[in-house]
């Protein structure tokens, strides 16, 4: 990882020490934590796109949940803002795909 800085989880630092490598990291600032969570929110999802695995959607919701998080939202509060869109909206289990959208 060479020329790009990108945010870690808390403990990968002292993996990398004991690899016997040496990490050069810094404490973002609370614009740069935003924008870091924000890519790194993009790179799991494509990392699981890719690979469908389990452990990419996990690792999305640490990152959504370090969001909610700089909003001031527990998991209760996004899970009551799911609930809500779900009863306005629905939810995606009856599997609807919407082709187009005809004037009347």
């Amino acid at each position: 990882m060479e020329g790009r800085s990108k945010l870690i989880r808390d403990k990968i630092g002292e993996r990398i020490t004991r690899e016997e490598k040496t990490a050069a990291t810094h404490i973002a600032t609370p614009e740069e934590y935003k924008v870091k969570l924000k890519e790194k929110l993009q790179e799991e999802l494509q990392e699981y796109l890719l690979s469908e695995n389990p452990e990419e959607l996990a690792d999305m919701l640490e990152v959504i949940n370090a969001l909610a998080e700089l909003q001031n939202l527990s998991k209760e509060d996004l899970e009551k803002i799911r609930q809500k869109k779900a009863q306005e909206k629905g939810t995606f289990k009856k599997k609807f795909i919407l082709d187009k959208i005809e004037e009347k």
